[in-house]
C-alpha cells in the first residue's frame, strides 16, 4: 500500500503541474488579521476543490499580528502549498499584499481575503479567462460576488470623481441616487461578464509581470482605496480590468472589521484623502478635504442618534479624532 501512495502522490503531482502548464500557474495572497474561523472555511473551500488546488503554486497567508490563533493553519499543509509568514506588527492590508507578491513565482497572482469562500472552479475559471486571449490584456479579473444570504453582490465600481466623493460624503447617493450615484454599481445585476474600473480587492486576480511592473499596491494605503488605486493603474497601463460571471464565490464582507467601527471609518477617510490627493485637482482635493472634514461626520452622528445608536455616534468622533491626529503626516500636498 505504501508503494501505491507513493505512485499516487507522484501522480497527482504531476497531474498539478500539467494543469498548470496548461492553464498558467497561480498564487494565492491572503492577508490575516484576526479572522478566526473565516480563514479556515476559506482554506477549506479552496481544499474542497481538486480542479482549483490544480492550478495553485503556492498559497500564501501573511498574518498581520493576529492575537486569536487564526494563523495556526499547519494542518492544511497536506491539502494546499501552503507557506505562512507571520508579521511582528500589523503592516496594513496593502503592505502585506506586497510582501506575499514579493514571495511569487507563479505566472498570475490572486489576492483573496480570509472572509471568501470559492464556489468549485472558480480560480481555474478565472485563470483560464486571464489567460484566453493575449490581444485582450486583461490586467484584472475579479468574480461574481455573493453574499450568505445568496444574493449577488455589487462588488464593482466606476472610477470616482471630486464631486463624487463630496456627494457622498452627504449621503445624496443615498438621499437621490438617481442624481448621484453610488460608488459601487447599483444598476447593474452583475450576473453578466463585463469590462468594468474596479473590481474589488476581496477577490483580485492579475498577471504578476503586470502587478510587478506597475509597482504593486500603494503602500501609503493603510487599508481601503488600495484595490480603487491598482485597478486605475492597471487601466492607466491600457490593460482592461474585467468581472467574470461565470466564477464565483461566497463574501462575508467586513469580516474582521465589523466590530472596530471607528477604525474602519477613520481608515476609509484617510484612504479616500489620499486617493484624492494623488489623483484629483488641488480644487478636487480641498473640495473632498472640506467634506471628510465638516460635512460627513456631523451628517454620520446626527443619523447614529436618529438610530438611537450612542455607540455608533461615539466611534464617528473616535475616527474623527484619528483623522486630525493623523492629517499632518499624511502629505497631501504632494500628488504622485
Amino acid at each position: 500500500m505504501t508503494g501505491v501512495g507513493w505512485i499516487c502522490g507522484k501522480l497527482e503531482r504531476w497531474r498539478r503541474v500539467m494543469m498548470r502548464s496548461r492553464r498558467g500557474s497561480l498564487d494565492v495572497i491572503i492577508v490575516n488579521w484576526n479572522s478566526g474561523q473565516r480563514l479556515r472555511r476559506g482554506l477549506e473551500a479552496l481544499a474542497a476543490s481538486p480542479e482549483d488546488v490544480a492550478c495553485l503554486a503556492k498559497v500564501i497567508v501573511i498574518d498581520n499580528a493576529s492575537t486569536d490563533g487564526s494563523a495556526q493553519l499547519q494542518d492544511f499543509s497536506a491539502a494546499l502549498p501552503l507557506q505562512i509568514v507571520e508579521n511582528e506588527t500589523n503592516r496594513g492590508f496593502a503592505a502585506a499584499c506586497n510582501q506575499g507578491a514579493s514571495m511569487a513565482a507563479a505566472d498570475a497572482l490572486l489576492f483573496l481575503n480570509p472572509d471568501v469562500r470559492i464556489c468549485p472552479g472558480a480560480l481555474a475559471n478565472a485563470l483560464d479567462f486571464l489567460f484566453a486571449d493575449s490581444q485582450a490584456r486583461v490586467g484584472a479579473v475579479g468574480v461574481k460576488l455573493i453574499g450568505e444570504d445568496g444574493i449577488t453582490q455589487h462588488s464593482c465600481a466606476s472610477f470616482p470623481t471630486a464631486g463624487k466623493m463630496v456627494a457622498q460624503s452627504a449621503f445624496l447617493d443615498r438621499i437621490a441616487p438617481s442624481f448621484f450615484a453610488p460608488h459601487f454599481m447599483m444598476e447593474w445585476d452583475h450576473e453578466t461578464t463585463r469590462s468594468v474600473d474596479q473590481v474589488m480587492g476581496a477577490f483580485l486576480m492579475m498577471p504578476r509581470v503586470l502587478f510587478e511592473s506597475i509597482g504593486g499596491f500603494d503602500e501609503r494605503f493603510f487599508v481601503y482605496f488600495e484595490d480603487l488605486d491598482l485597478c486605475l493603474r492597471i487601466k492607466q497601463k491600457g490593460w482592461s480590468v474585467m468581472h467574470f460571471a461565470q466564477a464565483s464565490a461566497v463574501h462575508e464582507g467586513q469580516g474582521t472589521t465589523r466590530a472596530i467601527l471607528g477604525t474602519r471609518l477613520f481608515y476609509s477617510w484617510r484612504g479616500r484623502l489620499l486617493y484624492a490627493a494623488k489623483n484629483f485637482s488641488r480644487g478636487g482635493l480641498l473640495a473632498c478635504l472640506v467634506a471628510t472634514l465638516f460635512l460627513e461626520p456631523p451628517a454620520r452622528i446626527v443619523a447614529a442618534f436618529a438610530k438611537g445608536s450612542a455607540k455608533e455616534a461615539c466611534a464617528v468622533l473616535c475616527a474623527y479624532r484619528l483623522l486630525l491626529g493623523a492629517l499632518p503626516n499624511l502629505s497631501l500636498h504632494r500628488r504622485v
